[in-house]
């Protein structure tokens, strides 16, 4: 998955996004909303608080509280994990594997058959 930037950064700002910062998650949380195509007022509707607050999230003024960020996880259709994941490094695999198990539980079991076996012969060509 590749990173979306609002602003054009330098290699010393990406290398400080290796660091875990409400800045980044408010900037990340941004990007997704707007990936969606979604407004900050559709946003504030879905998970019921104010326009203003999801403003403030995104420009670094305040934190999402941890049942409003899994909401909002919920809504952009990632889980939590993977929200909170690309921030934190050491965190990132977890993150990965729990992303990745929770697409693989939405499949159908011939789905899933398939994609065992994809994967499986993905790892022999490798």
């Amino acid at each position: 998955m590749a990173r979306t930037s609002i602003n054009t950064e330098t290699d010393a700002n990406k290398a400080e996004e290796n660091s875990f910062d409400f800045k980044d998650l408010g900037r990340k949380i941004k990007v997704l909303r707007l990936k969606k195509g979604l407004t900050q007022n559709e946003v504030a509707q879905a998970l019921h608080v104010t326009p203003g607050y999801i403003s403030n999230v995104e420009n670094d003024r305040t934190a999402m509280s941890l049942r409003v960020l899994s909401y909002y996880a919920k809504l952009m259709g990632i889980t939590l994990d993977s929200l909170v994941g690309e921030i934190e490094p050491e965190y990132t695999e977890t993150a990965l594997d729990n992303e990745l198990l929770s697409e693989i539980s939405t499949l159908k079991e011939d789905e899933k058959k398939k994609l065992l076996k994809t994967i499986k012969l993905w790892k022999k060509t490798s």
